[in-house]
């Protein structure tokens, strides 16, 4: 897959919170198949650089995109989505069509 991303970044202050969002990040860029490598960063200073006051923060591309909750891995594939020109998955029930849209 080719991607638009180039950097995706979690800053925290390595609580259990922002270790979490860092995991789940993880997990939303392997499921969405993306060669990118997500970085856990717990420099204070670098997070206030963010222009964000409250941690975590997830940033892509060097862009703040979600501050101070823990969203879920389809929140976070969804935020990796809209900054990757990426359409969003079909999920195909067992009791629809073969198209996926029944």
């Amino acid at each position: 897959m080719i991607s638009n991303i180039k950097s995706v970044e979690v800053f925290g202050s390595n609580c259990p919170t922002c270790k979490k969002l860092h995991e789940l990040t993880e997990t939303a860029v392997k499921e969405l198949n993306l060669d990118t490598k997500v970085e856990y960063i717990t420099d204070i200073q670098k997070l206030l650089d963010t222009g964000m006051m409250s941690s975590p923060v997830l940033s892509i591309n060097g862009k703040p995109v979600l501050a101070g909750r823990l969203p879920s891995v389809d929140k976070i594939k969804e935020l990796l989505r809209a900054n990757n020109n990426i359409e969003p998955e079909i999920i195909k029930r067992k009791d629809s069509c073969c198209c996926g849209h029944c």
